[in-house]
C-alpha cells in the first residue's frame, strides 16, 4: 500500500484511476529497468566514454581515481534519497534504491560474463545509450528510477510539467561540460551522442498527455 506521500506527489502518468501494478510486475519491472540500464553502462564503458547525471559523475570518478563505477554510483545517489522519500513517496524511494542497488552490481559482473573487444564509440554511444534510456523508461513506468538526476527530473515534471527527458539533458550537460577535464574532444563528442539519445528515448516515450499507466 501506498503511503500517505505516494498519494500527495503522484508523477504524472501514475495519478490516474487505472489499476496499479502487482507487486510481482514491480519486481520483474525493477530487475528488467536495472539490467538494461547496466548493460548500456557497460557498453559505454567499453568504448570508454561518458554519460551524464549520477552515472556520468561515477564514469569519471572511475577514470579520475581508482574506484569502481558501482561503488561510485551506489554512493553519489545516496543523498538523493532523502528528496525521493520527502517529495515521491516511501515506495518509490525503496524501488529507485533496489535498481540502483542492482544496476550497481550488475556493472560490476556483466564485464566479466559479456565482452566488447571491437566496439565503435559511436555504436556505443547509439546502443549503449538506448538501452539505458530504455531501462529507465521501464523504470519510470514502474514508478522507479535510477536515483540522482532521475529523481529530480521527475519531482519537476511533476511539479512543473517540464519534461523530465530535457530536465536530464541540461543537467547531462553540466556533467559532460566537467568531463573535458578528463576526456578527448572525440570521447567527449560521442559521450554527447550518448546522452542526447538516453534522453530523447525519454522526452519522446516518457509523455504525461499520451501514456496512462500505474
Amino acid at each position: 500500500m501506498a503511503d500517505a506521500a505516494d498519494k500527495k506527489s503522484p508523477i504524472g502518468f501514475w495519478a490516474s484511476s487505472t489499476e496499479k501494478h502487482s507487486i510481482i510486475e514491480d519486481i520483474q519491472g525493477v530487475v528488467a529497468g536495472s539490467m538494461l540500464a547496466a548493460l548500456g553502462v557497460t557498453m559505454l564503458a567499453a568504448a570508454h566514454l561518458l554519460i551524464g547525471g549520477t552515472a556520468g559523475l561515477g564514469f569519471l570518478l572511475r577514470y579520475s581515481v581508482d574506484v569502481s563505477f558501482g561503488t561510485a554510483f551506489f554512493v553519489l545517489n545516496l543523498p538523493f534519497y532523502w528528496l525521493a522519500y520527502k517529495r515521491l513517496g516511501l515506495v518509490f524511494t525503496i524501488k529507485t534504491f533496489a535498481a540502483v542497488a542492482l544496476t550497481s552490481v550488475l556493472t560490476g559482473i556483466l564485464p566479466k560474463l559479456i565482452s566488447f573487444d571491437i566496439i565503435e564509440p559511436i555504436t556505443a554511444a547509439l546502443f549503449g545509450g538506448l538501452l539505458i534510456g530504455c531501462g529507465m523508461l521501464v523504470l519510470f513506468r514502474h514508478r522507479a528510477s535510477l536515483g540522482g538526476f532521475g529523481i529530480l527530473a521527475l519531482y519537476l515534471q511533476d511539479r512543473f510539467g517540464w519534461r523530465a527527458g530535457f530536465v536530464q539533458l541540461g543537467l547531462d550537460c553540466v556533467v559532460l561540460f566537467l568531463s573535458f577535464f578528463v576526456a578527448s574532444p572525440f570521447v567527449i563528442a560521442c559521450s554527447i551522442v550518448a546522452a542526447v539519445t538516453l534522453n530523447l528515448t525519454l522526452a519522446i516515450n516518457h509523455r504525461t498527455d499520451r501514456y496512462i499507466v500505474r
